[in-house]
């Protein structure tokens, strides 16, 4: 596949949760599956979906890959495996997650991957970091600064490191 502009979505809610952010961005890049171009500040975000756990760090990051959708997938499902992520329940506690954003102009919708990602127009811990990094960036025919300006943002803050 040729060189396409690459968006993920970065979470965290157990242990170092802003280290895991860092790991996560750090073995994007040493894998080489992709080059980040753009990386926001970390996030401390309320937690979305299943309320009854802490608070998440959430960043973005956008780049360049030359991996396929389904290569892509497979490698950032790798990096959760190898950073020790467990299955959980849904919207659950974690120790990283990284979501594909998107993947150029690409649209795929099938039970195991959906580009662009299905509930990024809807979630302020995306669109807040997002459109720090590219607030002129297009998804789906809506901009991403628009989308995060009519977001709730309650609660979505800059990480402050503790002392």
């Amino acid at each position: 596949m040729a060189a396409t502009q690459v968006g993920f979505g970065l979470g965290s809610n157990i242990g170092d949760k802003p280290g895991n952010i860092r790991t996560a961005l750090r073995l994007l890049s040493e894998r080489n599956i992709a080059r980040l171009d753009a990386v926001s500040r970390i996030y401390r975000t309320p937690p979305w979906g299943v309320l009854d756990q802490g608070d998440f760090a959430n960043a973005c990051a956008i780049g360049v890959t030359g991996l396929a959708p389904y290569e892509l997938l497979a490698a950032v499902k790798k990096i959760e495996a190898d950073m020790g992520r467990e299955p959980t329940r849904r919207w659950g506690p974690r120790l990283i997650d990284v979501d594909i954003l998107f993947l150029g102009e690409l649209r795929v919708e099938d039970p195991e991957l959906t580009i662009p990602h299905k509930e990024l127009f809807s979630r302020g811990f995306v669109l807040a970091p997002l459109a720090e990094i590219a607030p002129s960036l297009i998804l789906s025919g809506a901009s991403v600064a628009s989308a995060a300006a009519g977001a709730d943002l309650g609660g979505v803050e800059p990480w402050v490191e503790e002392e």
